[in-house]
């Protein structure tokens, strides 16, 4: 007697009608993104930047690249002005990573009590300060990969260590910054990464090495967040905030040396 044969299932194995291969799915491609500044009004942007400050310079004291990796850490959720003046005493007695691991995590603690997470950020300086004894030899490292493994250091603190201790053209992004792009419309982001990327990719090559700088001090001083002081901004006729109060820029002249004790400046918020 014949076996009868299996039912075949054409469901699984082929379509019954001829249809064209389905399109593989993936993901979908971001909408390109086209900048809403001429590539000469950023180069503009920020030469009137570099007129204004010819030197511009971070306002967190360091002796050294540790004590700015320290001091910038230190920095989350808390003012400069309120690090210096817990960092001053800290610097006088540890400004190594064996100076400050031989302190030890209680004692640093005592040095920064009145910054915002002292404890969190103790224990941090702390085992920072190891790993760069057992990893690095004692020297901090000029590299992302490696200063975003230390403890305590995301991106942006590292992004601020290679600029400024070590000169590359990174992009630390901010609150201030994170507001400019957006407010500006010169790099609009959801995130800081997002805004990161598209300032690194309209700031001139030559102008980008200072550009965090002028962002930082330009968002502290001028261009507020609660208040933008439009009268005083250098940029103004180029601007596109929504909420800018005038488009006469401020007379283009240097200022001077950046830091608020010392330049005539209006106060910080």
């Amino acid at each position: 007697m014949t076996k009868p044969k299996p039912e075949i299932s054409l469901k699984d194995d082929a379509p019954q009608k001829l249809t064209s291969a389905p399109k593989k799915l993936s993901a979908r491609r971001k909408p390109r993104w086209k900048p809403r500044y001429a590539a000469e009004e950023v180069k503009e942007i920020f030469r009137r930047f570099a007129v204004q400050r010819p030197e511009p310079k971070g306002e967190l004291e360091h002796v050294n690249a540790f004590t700015l990796l320290v001091a910038v850490v230190l920095s989350a959720q808390a003012t400069d002005t309120g690090v210096n003046k817990a960092t001053r005493a800290l610097f006088a007695a540890a400004d190594t990573p064996d100076k400050m691991a031989a302190l030890g995590e209680a004692r640093i603690a005592d040095f920064i009590r009145t910054i915002g997470l002292w404890r969190a950020k103790a224990k941090n300086v702390q085992l920072l300060s190891e790993a760069l004894l057992r990893d690095h030899g004692g020297k901090v490292p000029d590299s992302r990969e490696a200063l975003t493994a230390l403890p305590g250091v995301g991106r942006k603190t590292a992004n601020v260590i290679l600029n400024a201790a070590f000169g590359q053209p990174t992009m630390a992004v901010d609150t201030h910054i994170f507001r400019l792009g957006n407010r500006l419309k010169l790099a609009p982001g959801k995130t800081p990464e997002e805004v990161e990327d598209k300032l690194v990719r309209i700031i001139p090559a030559h102008y980008l090495r200072d550009a965090h700088h002028w962002l930082i001090l330009h968002g502290r001083y001028v261009c507020k967040a609660r208040k933008p002081d439009c009268p005083a901004c250098v940029i103004a006729d180029l601007c596109r905030a929504d909420e800018k109060t005038t488009s006469v820029p401020a007379p283009l002249q240097p200022i001077g040396v950046v830091h608020p004790l010392e330049a005539d400046l209006p106060q910080a918020e």
